[in-house]
């Protein structure tokens, strides 16, 4: 049985769009067909009512003890490393990036931030009242065909342009700090592992104090993963196939599934299945694994689920989201027919379902009657890549 949860309603600009937590729901069929003019109403956590939940007035950024210690540099000389014979992702390409010798992701010794912003469209914890700092990173591991971020992932010849160096890097994160975001979220930076890490030693001699929040494909080294052990305060890895089969076709990488499920061990084996938040409900320590529900079960949903409680633990974090819809290759291939449409009513609600059904305890799930108009960024407008959540509902009624 799904237990209880207190909720409240966000009135303030940067709402998350459509975000519940699904311990405190009746389930109800979407509406078809309309949009909610108010704001959508979030569950707030109640950590005190569980063991595997903390409640901390102050957290430290874990890298800080690292910085203090000198562990961080060492760290990082360690990450740099694997840079010379490229093995920061799985594929092993083999690449000397420190000579700007370029492989699979396109990328050389230097980062390339394709936007960085205050984002209110991550799971309530992260993006709080004024947002999570979103550190977007240009070109990518994989080749999803319907990523929706593909302006930025699968343009490497465009995204040269927004190379950055590692003090500039962290002059980002310390700016977003000073804006007010609750964490520095970096979203796509498995192939910029090393380079996130140089920043973050930049930036903290300099004073950032913010939580690291590593937003990744999954598609991870677990070695690299060990050396961010207490450099990332927050894990929030996808896990977007239940077969590899399925990661071949449509992310074009082998052995997606053996590879992301040996990620999430170590991501878990690092955090355990307790979520460490402050005094407002923002997330400062944990482990959240995204599953997004795919057209015609592509990303088998069900066998997921199993896993996680099975293999992690039925307390680990889920976010459930109903974002997909058909983009990049998926809207005009005709190889990807099963990928060229919107998920239905029923697949979301029989996905929905499967929490319940396997014991999932903790996480949170979007509103499918929203999720999949909001969350369609247009990267050519570095600065407000996505609508705001007020803006998105003014155009909605109109």
């Amino acid at each position: 049985m799904f237990r209880g949860r207190a909720c409240y309603e966000l009135r303030h600009r940067g709402a998350p769009a459509g975000y519940t937590n699904f311990l405190d729901k009746t389930l109800r069929a979407p509406t078809r067909g309309t949009r909610r003019a108010s704001r959508p109403a979030f569950c707030a956590p109640a950590p005190l009512l569980y063991t595997h939940t903390h409640m901390a007035s102050e957290h430290r950024a874990s890298y800080l003890a690292l910085y203090e210690s000198g562990e961080l540099s060492r760290r990082v000389r360690a990450l740099e490393r694997l840079l010379v014979k490229c093995s920061v992702c799985p594929l092993d390409c083999g690449n000397d990036r420190t000579r700007g010798e370029l492989a699979r992701c396109y990328s050389g010794a230097l980062p390339i931030v394709s936007s960085y912003t205050a984002h209110f469209g991550e799971e309530p914890a992260l993006t709080g009242t004024r947002g999570a700092g979103n550190i977007f990173f240009g070109n990518c591991n994989l080749r999803c065909v319907y990523c929706q971020n593909y302006q930025i992932s699968q343009t490497h010849k465009e995204q040269i342009k927004n190379e950055v160096t590692h003090e500039r890097l962290a002059s980002m994160m310390l700016e977003l700090q000073a804006r007010g975001c609750h964490n520095i979220n970096f979203v796509s930076p498995t192939h910029f592992a090393p380079q996130v890490a140089r920043a973050i030693l930049i930036a903290a001699e300099r004073g950032l104090r913010l939580p690291v929040v590593y937003n990744t494909n999954a598609y991870d080294s677990v070695e690299v993963l060990k050396l961010l052990d207490r450099v990332v305060d927050i894990y929030l890895p996808d896990l977007k196939y239940a077969d590899s089969g399925e990661g071949y076709a449509y992310s074009k990488v082998p052995n997606y599934t053996e590879h992301a499920r040996a990620a999430l061990k170590e991501m878990f084996r690092q955090t355990g299945d307790e979520l460490v938040f402050d005094g407002q409900g923002l997330l400062r320590r944990g482990l959240v694994v995204r599953l997004l529900v795919l057209p015609n079960d592509v990303a088998g949903v069900r066998e997921s689920l199993e896993w996680i409680r099975d293999e992690l633990s039925p307390r680990v974090a889920v976010s459930l989201m109903a974002q997909y819809y058909a983009t990049n290759k998926a809207a005009t291939d005709d190889r990807y027919v099963l990928l060229s449409r919107r998920i239905s009513e029923t697949e979301w609600l029989r996905a929905v379902s499967l929490l319940e059904e396997m014991g999932i305890e903790e996480g949170w799930m979007q509103e499918y009657d929203t999720a999949s108009h909001y969350y369609r960024p247009d990267f050519r407008d570095r600065e407000t890549p996505f609508k705001d959540v007020r803006d998105f509902q003014v155009t909605s009624e109109q």
